[in-house]
C-alpha cells in the first residue's frame, strides 16, 4: 500500500507548506532504570517470524528466542464425527429447553480419546551472555525505541561505558546484537544457547554455537517441527575461544553476535523445509554485512509501516520518568503522552508479530516462555484473534492483516471437513480454536467448544479490508472464502418451534452460562449478528462481483427470518434468545455487544432503542476485568460515543498487574504487556484500537471526526488514520475541538464527514440522503423486539453537521471549522 504522507499529491487550498500541522516528533520509548527481574519486565523485539525478550541484565544477559513455526505437534484436524441422527439429538434437547441433557449428548458424542484441543506455540531457547562485570554498575539504562524498533542497554563498569542494541531484523531476518565500550579491549563475555525442549542438543562448530531440536508431544500428536538456532559472534580486535561448553570472546573492541533460527515447517501440512539450509544461509548472508548496513535497513523497513500514524496528546513532567513508574501513577497522576505511547506500542507488536508473509500473531504474538503455553498460546477465535487485528486497517497497518488473511484462507479448506462431519453442510467453518495446523473442530468442552461461529467473525476482516480499500481484486479473490461462510449458514439454521425464526443450534453465547447452568442453547444474539453480517457480505460481493446473483437472492430472503435482536426486561440488550440476562452477571465476554463494535448493526442515529440498550448491558457488566476485556469496552464506549468512560477504561486497563502482595490482577505488566493475566496481546492490540475509536470513526456512514473525545484530551493531534473508503485522516485540535482536518483520499469517491462543530472547505457540501458512496453502505437493522417490562431512555446525543465531499485520488483536501465571529 503506498504511503499517502510521503507521495507527491496536488494540493488544492493551500502551499504544501501551509497544510503541514505544528507536529514535533517526540521519543516514543520505553526505558528503565533497572534490568528485568521477570520476564514481564523484559523488552520484545521481533520481525514477524523471530522474536526475543531481553532482559538486559550486566552480568548475564538473556535474550529468550521465539521462532514463529515452533509448535507441538503435527499436521492433522480434529474433527469428531457427528451423523445425523445425533445432531438431531442434540438440536431437539436444546429447542425442548433440555440444556443439560443437551450438554451431556455433546460430551458423549464428541469426545474421542485419539482426539485433541490444539497444540501449543513453543519456545526455542534461550541465548545467555555472561560478562564478567563484578564491579558495582552505575548509571544503567535499559530502552526499546518504538521509532526504530531497536532495544538498547547501556551502563558504565569500573569507569567504562558499555552498550548493547539488539534488533530482530526484517530485512535479513536475523537477530543481531551490538557490544560496544568507550575503552578498547573491554569487551570480554562467554555466550551458549540452552531450551527447555525434551529433545535438543547443543553443540560447537565453526565458532558457533547450533541449538537443535524437536518441538513437544501434545495430547496424541507426537512433536515433528525440527528446528535449529544458531549463535554466531563477529568480533574487532580481541579472541574468540570455542570448547564443548560454549564460546568466549576476549578482550575485543567490539563484537557481534548473529542468531539466525530456522524450522522444517512450511505450511500446516507440510513440514519438508530443510531448517539447517535456511538457518545457515540466512546466517552467512548476513555476517557479511556490516552492522549499520543491517540496523538502517531495517529501521528502513520498519518506518515504512511505523511512520504512518503520530498521535501527540500533550506531555507532562511525568514523561520524564521511567516507564513503569508512569503505569503505576497513570491512574491518579497527569501523563497524557502515556496514552500515546501505549498507543504506538501496540501498533509496534503488531509490526513486529505480524509481517507479510509470516504466521499471524498469536494469543502472545510471538513472545513466549512455556513449553505449554497459557491457553497453549493458540488462536482463540471467539474474540482473542480479532482482537489482535482490530487497529490493523484504521492505524494504517493493513499489510499486516495478510498472516490473519492467510489463516483464513487455510481454515476454509481444513473447515470443510468440520462442516461436512459435523454438520452435513456445504462451504465451511471453524469453532472456537485453532492452531498452527488449523484444526477446525471442537476444542475444549463443548460448553465452550460448541460454538461454529469462528469462521463466520475471521471472515468479517476480509470484507473490512475491502471496505478500507476499495480493492476489488482482493475481493474477487477471497470472494470463494465469504461465500463458503455464507453456504454453511445457508444448511446449517432451523427454524425454532416458537416464532419460526431461523437459528443455528446448537450454539453459545462465547464462554457464559445461562440460568440452565450450561453455554449451549440455540439462537445467541452474538450467534444471530454474525449471521446476519456473513449473509450481507455475500449478497453485497455478490453484487459488486456480479457473481452468484440466484445464491444472493435466497440469502437476502433468509435475513428478515433472522431472530430480530431483543430488548430484555430491564432494558438491556439480550444475550439470548430468551430474557435470561442477570443485572449482577459481570462476565468478562460482552459477546451479545459485537454487533456494535466491531459490526456496526446497532447504532445511535439508526437504531436508538438497541443503542441504549447496549449501554445498559455493558453498564451492567462493569468495567474492570480482565485487560482485555477492559480492551474490548474501550472500543465499546467509543462507540458510544462516551469518551470519557473510555478515557476511565484506559485508565483501568493502564494499571499495574502485578499488586504489592504478588497476586495480579487484569490491567499491564511493566513491559508495557497485557495482562489477563497472564499475558495476553489481545489487550495491547484491542486498546490500540480503541484509542483510534476515539479520535476517529467511519463504520456508521460518515467519517466522524473526534466522536468520543475525553475532557482530558483538550489539545492532540492524529495523524494517518486510516477510515473505510480508502481516505487517509489527519486532525489537530483544541479546547475539545477540531482546529484542522485533512482527508487524502486513495481511491476517490464521496467523503461523508460528520463532526459535532460546524465545518468549512472548498467542495464541502451539507450531506443530503445517504452516503452514495458503496464503501460507507450501513446495514438495515430489524427492528427489536421490546418486553413490555423495559423502560428504554432515548440517548442523548450531541448535534451532528454532516457534509459530502467528492474526491479524486490521490488528492488532499482541507476542512477547517466555522469561526464564530
Amino acid at each position: 500500500m503506498k504511503n499517502l504522507l510521503h507521495i507527491i499529491i496536488p494540493i488544492l487550498f493551500l502551499k504544501t507548506s501551509a497544510l503541514s500541522f505544528a507536529f514535533q516528533e517526540k521519543p516514543v520509548k520505553l526505558w528503565y532504570d533497572e534490568p528485568a527481574e521477570i520476564w514481564e519486565e523484559a523488552l520484545p523485539v521481533g520481525n514477524g517470524r523471530l522474536g526475543a525478550m531481553i532482559f538486559g541484565k550486566t552480568n548475564q544477559e538473556i535474550l529468550q528466542l521465539n521462532e514463529e513455526t515452533v509448535w507441538a505437534g503435527e499436521p492433522g484436524n480434529n474433527v469428531v464425527s457427528l451423523s445425523k441422527e445425533r445432531l438431531e439429538e442434540i438440536r431437539t434437547a436444546i429447542f425442548n429447553e433440555n440444556y443439560q441433557e443437551a450438554q451431556q449428548l455433546a460430551e458423549t458424542y464428541l469426545s474421542k480419546e485419539d482426539n485433541n484441543s490444539g497444540m501449543s506455540y513453543q519456545p526455542v531457547g534461550n541465548l545467555k551472555l555472561d560478562f564478567p562485570h563484578s564491579e558495582a554498575i552505575e548509571n544503567y539504562h535499559r530502552e526499546l525505541d518504538l521509532n526504530e524498533a531497536v532495544s538498547s542497554v547501556s551502563y558504565t563498569a569500573n569507569g567504562t561505558n558499555y552498550k548493547r542494541r539488539i534488533i530482530s531484523s526484517f530485512d535479513d531476518e536475523v537477530i543481531v546484537i551490538e557490544l560496544t565500550a568507550d575503552k578498547p579491549n573491554s569487551i570480554s563475555f562467554e555466550m551458549g544457547l540452552e531450551s527447555p525442549q525434551k529433545k535438543s542438543e547443543v553443540k560447537i562448530e565453526q565458532n558457533s554455537v547450533w541449538l537443535s531440536g524437536t518441538s513437544g508431544d501434545q495430547e496424541n500428536k507426537t512433536g515433528k517441527v525440527k528446528f535449529l538456532a544458531i549463535a554466531k559472534p563477529k568480533i574487532e580486535g580481541g579472541q574468540i575461544q570455542s570448547n564443548s561448553d560454549g564460546i568466549r570472546v576476549n578482550n575485543a573492541n567490539r563484537a557481534l553476535i548473529f542468531v539466525s533460527i530456522a524450522s522444517n515447517f512450511k505450511n500446516y501440512k507440510d513440514l519438508s523445509i530443510d531448517a539447517e539450509e535456511k538457518a545457515t544461509r540466512l546466517l552467512n548472508t548476513a555476517y557479511e554485512k556490516e552492522f549499520e548496513e543491517i540496523l538502517n535497513a531495517h529501521i528502513k523497513t520498519y518506518q515504512e509501516y511505523f511512520n504512518r500514524v503520530h498521535l501527540d496528546l500533550g506531555t507532562t513532567e511525568a514523561a520524564h520518568q521511567t516507564t513503569d513508574v508512569r503505569l503505576k501513577n497513570f491512574k491518579t497522576g497527569n501523563d497524557p503522552q502515556l496514552v500515546s505511547l501505549y498507543f504506538q506500542f501496540g501498533r509496534y507488536l503488531l509490526i513486529s508479530s505480524s509481517m507479510p508473509g509470516t504466521q499471524p500473531a498469536n494469543l502472545q504474538g510471538i513472545w513466549n516462555k512455556e513449553l505449554t503455553a497459557p491457553w497453549d498460546s493458540k488462536y482463540t477465535v471467539n474474540i482473542n484473534t480479532e482482537m489482535n487485528y482490530w487497529p490493523a486497517e484504521v492505524t494504517n497497518l493493513s499489510e499486516m492483516h495478510e498472516p490473519l488473511f492467510s489463516l483464513i484462507r487455510d481454515i476454509s479448506e481444513t473447515g470443510k471437513e468440520s462442516a461436512q462431519k459435523m454438520y452435513h453442510a456445504r462451504g465451511w467453518n471453524i469453532h472456537h480454536n485453532t492452531d498452527i495446523w488449523r484444526i477446525s473442530g471442537v476444542v475444549d468442552p463443548p460448553f465452550y467448544g460448541l460454538w461454529p461461529h469462528g469462521g463466520a467473525w475471521l471472515s468479517q476482516h476480509l470484507w473490512q479490508h475491502y471496505l478500507y480499500t476499495g480493492d476489488k481484486d482482493f475481493l474477487r479473490e477471497v470472494y470463494p472464502v465469504l461465500k463458503g461462510a455464507g453456504l454453511f449458514y445457508k444448511d446449517v439454521l432451523e427454524k425454532e418451534p416458537s416464532n419460526d425464526w431461523l437459528v443455528v443450534n446448537p450454539s453459545n453465547s462465547p464462554e457464559n452460562a445461562h440460568p440452565y447452568g450450561t453455554s449451549l442453547a440455540a439462537g445467541t444474539t452474538m450467534g444471530n449478528q454474525l449471521v446476519h453480517d456473513v449473509l450481507s457480505n455475500v449478497i453485497e460481493a455478490s453484487a459488486i462481483l456480479n457473481e452468484d446473483r440466484e445464491l444472493a437472492d435466497s440469502l437476502q430472503q433468509i435475513i428478515p427470518r433472522l431472530v430480530p435482536m431483543q430488548i430484555g426486561k430491564w432494558g438491556q440488550l439480550q444475550e439470548w434468545m430468551k430474557d435470561w440476562d442477570r443485572q449482577d452477571d459481570n462476565h468478562r465476554h460482552v459477546s451479545h455487544l459485537y454487533g456494535l463494535y466491531p459490526s456496526n448493526l446497532i447504532s445511535p442515529y439508526r437504531t436508538p432503542e438497541l443503542f441504549s440498550a447496549a449501554k445498559n448491558s455493558l453498564l451492567a457488566r462493569g468495567d474492570e476485568s480482565t485487560g482485555w476485556s477492559m480492551g474490548w469496552k474501550v472500543n465499546l464506549w467509543a462507540r458510544f460515543l462516551d469518551g470519557n468512560h473510555a478515557f476511565k477504561l484506559i485508565k483501568d486497563q493502564l494499571s499495574p498487574s502485578i499488586q504489592a502482595d504478588g497476586n495480579q490482577i487484569g490491567g499491564t505488566y511493566p513491559n508495557l504487556f497485557d495482562a489477563h493475566p497472564p499475558f495476553q496481546i489481545d489487550g495491547n492490540f484491542g486498546c490500540t484500537a480503541g484509542i483510534a475509536e476515539m479520535l476517529m470513526q467511519s463504520h456508521d456512514g460518515a467519517v466522524h471526526i473526534l466522536p468520543a473525545l475525553p475532557d482530558e484530551w483538550s489539545e492532540g493531534e492524529i495523524r494517518g488514520l486510516k477510515a473505510r473508503g480508502g481516505f487517509e485522516v489527519d486532525i489537530s485540535w483544541k479546547n475539545n475541538r477540531p482546529e484542522q482536518i485533512k482527508i487524502a483520499s486513495e481511491i476517490g469517491g464521496n467523503c461523508r464527514i460528520r463532526s459535532y462543530y460546524p465545518l468549512t472547505g472548498k467542495g464541502l457540501k451539507e450531506a443530503e440522503g445517504s452516503n452514495s458512496n458503496p464503501l460507507f453502505k450501513v446495514p438495515k437493522t430489524q427492528e427489536p423486539i421490546i418486553s413490555s417490562e423495559a423502560n428504554i431512555e432515548k440517548p442523548q446525543l450531541k448535534k451532528i453537521y454532516e457534509y459530502d465531499l467528492a474526491t479524486e485520488p490521490g488528492e488532499e483536501y482541507l476542512i477547517k471549522p466555522v469561526r464564530n465571529e
